[in-house]
């Protein structure tokens, strides 16, 4: 049962509850919150620029799975310096927090993609479960080639972002098509499980056998991660208005299959060879800075850059203060203006 949020009429409230196992439920639920959200006293919605373009629309992929897509246009006029496409964190969207970010980089001359995964957000699919990670990846691949097609991006640099999750999600496309992108942005990415996560070896067995068995089932124990990822308090709270993101215990097969994303990821950093720009919380205890450290030093990519930021929890770009908030946007905005310009 959802907590209730506070400050909403009982009618929303009795909207947020509803089961969200379904895309149905989840679209129903995003709609009623919507405006809401857009008026939260957070600076990724109070100080977002004007006149950004957005659209959003759902293509079907070769699975027959609705996906959910969105674009952020820089306003009539501006010149396009390159195209950004954006992978989520485990159990998010790309509807609440990253309009915000995805506004200020288009502001900036980017036009900006993201879509939501199946499971997630408002796509099709089982609430927070993903079979195989592989084919999960091979989704991304396949709706950022159609949109990398469209005539307005014709002869624009690419580059791919991925925060958390997203992370691993982006490093494991870039795997799989490594010349396709002509640079790689990571926000604290979860390359590696934190050993605090996991579970005793033991229990670790059993959970593996019973992936195999039932692996829908919602049976891995439970665990509040917002202290570890929002540093300031205020901001916490604001996640409460994330409606539609998946805060239910991890179902078995989906944390199964993240463990072997990752442990496949640590195999291969040596492979990562694009431009890469690896951004980290230096206090993060969700996904371990000291990974990405690993990550940058692996990675044979001969334009490579680490910034970690002193004391950065987990979610450096919606938790931390404002004035950190808007460094680390600028900091990706810096990074992708000079790849563009040597372009």
């Amino acid at each position: 049962m959802k907590s209730r949020i506070e400050g909403v009429s009982d009618e929303l409230n009795s909207i947020a509850s509803l089961n969200l196992d379904h895309a149905a439920a989840r679209r129903r639920v995003r709609s009623a919150f919507f405006e809401l959200q857009q008026q939260l006293d957070h600076p990724l919605f109070m100080l977002a620029p004007t006149g950004i373009r957005t659209e959003e629309w759902y293509e079907r992929n070769s699975r027959g799975m609705e996906i959910f897509c969105k674009s952020w246009m820089p306003e009539a006029g501006v010149r396009m310096k390159g195209a950004v496409c954006f992978c989520h964190g485990y159990g998010d969207t790309c509807t609440f927090f990253f309009e915000g970010i995805a506004k200020r980089i288009a502001a900036s001359g980017y036009c900006v993609y993201a879509l939501d995964y199946p499971g997630f957000g408002l796509s099709g699919g089982l609430h927070g479960y993903i079979p195989s990670f592989d084919e999960l990846v091979d989704d991304v691949i396949e709706q950022y080639t159609r949109i990398k097609g469209r005539p307005e991006l014709r002869g624009l640099p690419r580059f791919i972002l991925g925060q958390s999750m997203g992370g691993a999600v982006t490093l494991k496309v870039h795997l799989k098509e490594p010349r396709e992108w002509d640079g790689v942005i990571l926000v604290a990415p979860m390359c590696k499980v934190s050993e605090d996560l996991m579970p005793p070896a033991a229990v670790m067995k059993v959970l593996t056998f019973l992936s195999k068995v039932i692996p829908k089932a919602k049976l891995l124990p439970e665990r509040d991660l917002a202290e570890l990822m929002f540093r300031e308090p205020g901001k916490k709270k604001m996640a409460v208005y994330n409606v539609i993101c998946y805060e239910d215990r991890m179902r078995l097969k989906t944390a199964m299959e993240l463990l072997k994303a990752t442990n496949d990821i640590e195999m291969q950093v040596d492979k990562v060879s694009s431009p890469l720009l690896v951004l980290h919380g230096a206090s993060d205890k969700v996904t371990d800075p000291s990974v990405s450290e690993f990550l940058y030093k692996k990675a044979s990519s001969k334009d490579k850059t680490l910034k970690l930021y002193e004391g950065g929890y987990h979610c450096i770009l919606e938790g931390e203060p404002d004035d950190r908030i808007a460094t680390v946007i600028a900091d990706i905005v810096s990074w992708l203006d000079s790849r563009c310009s040597a372009k």
